[in-house]
């Protein structure tokens, strides 16, 4: 039986506060030559192996991101058309028409996109990634599983402290919550600065009651330049947890200064630590 889980183990809100920047981070990559090898032969695309009908859509391609990274989702959707006319078979072209569709909702087309871009590049780990979570988000953790570690086996791969979080992510999502802490202590063993990495893992670890370690991760992260609501309410819970009263009341006035229109303020000033 899958147990609930609370919605601050999926980062939901993290990934609005941390931004676009933070989501591509998570996403991986869209717009990297490769995360893999590549083709038959493994080797990988370098400059010189550019045609110049690839080159011309790497051009486009870039204009693409741009557009996608400063949220001009119809725009970008436009300039990957061009991309793929120009070159049907330039896989980075269907990998960030995946990212978009999956940033407007459509699961389908976004699959879609994710698979013609691997059809191309099946060993592209940042594509599999890619894939991965867009399953995850559908509630198809097997098949994220696996898409999660295709991408792992890459001896190439780059990306391992993000695809780690994001199956940690997926796994608590999933109730698989031991395996879940694993992922997300491997991740923040490659990455210790990533604020979704280190507030899902010290979530996990309180809900387990595993308070002193909770503590270790969810302290670093609210002296960091990255607490914000969420990660003050989880910090208050802890505190109150460890019999620390003078902690808590600390984080509970940057709570209330802070962000005294959040939910978690509110719950704070109600004493609603169960919630």
């Amino acid at each position: 039986m899958m147990m609930s889980v609370p919605r601050a183990w999926v980062a939901s809100r993290f990934f609005a506060w941390i931004g676009l920047v933070g989501l591509l981070v998570l996403l991986g990559g869209c717009a990297s030559r490769s995360g893999g090898e590549q083709g038959p032969s493994h080797d990988l695309v370098t400059e010189s192996d550019e045609t110049d009908v690839r080159k011309r859509a790497r051009i486009r391609m870039e204009l693409a991101v741009g557009y996608f990274e400063q949220g001009q989702t119809n725009v970008a959707l436009d300039e990957l058309k061009q991309v793929i006319l120009a070159d049907p078979t330039f896989p980075d072209a269907y990998n960030l028409r995946g990212l978009i569709y999956m940033r407007l909702g459509d699961m389908r087309q976004s699959e879609d996109s994710f698979r013609r871009a691997l059809s191309l590049n099946v060993r592209d780990a940042n594509v599999q990634h890619n894939l991965g979570w867009m399953l995850c988000q559908q509630g198809r953790y097997p098949e994220a599983q696996r898409a999660f570690d295709v991408a792992m086996e890459s001896p190439l791969y780059a990306g391992r402290a993000k695809t780690l979080m994001a199956q940690g992510v997926c796994q608590a999502r999933a109730g698989r919550l031991a395996e879940a802490e694993r992922s997300l202590a491997q991740s923040y063993e490659l990455d210790a600065a990533n604020p979704i990495t280190g507030f899902n893992l010290a979530n996990i670890l309180f809900q387990r009651g595993d308070f002193n370690r909770a503590q270790f991760y969810i302290r670093r992260l609210n002296n960091s330049e990255f607490a914000n609501a969420e990660t003050l309410w989880l910090g208050i819970k802890v505190e109150r947890r460890m019999n620390d009263d003078v902690a808590m009341s600390q984080l509970g006035e940057q709570l209330r200064k802070r962000f005294a229109q959040s939910r978690e303020a509110a719950s704070y000033e109600r004493r609603a630590f169960n919630e």
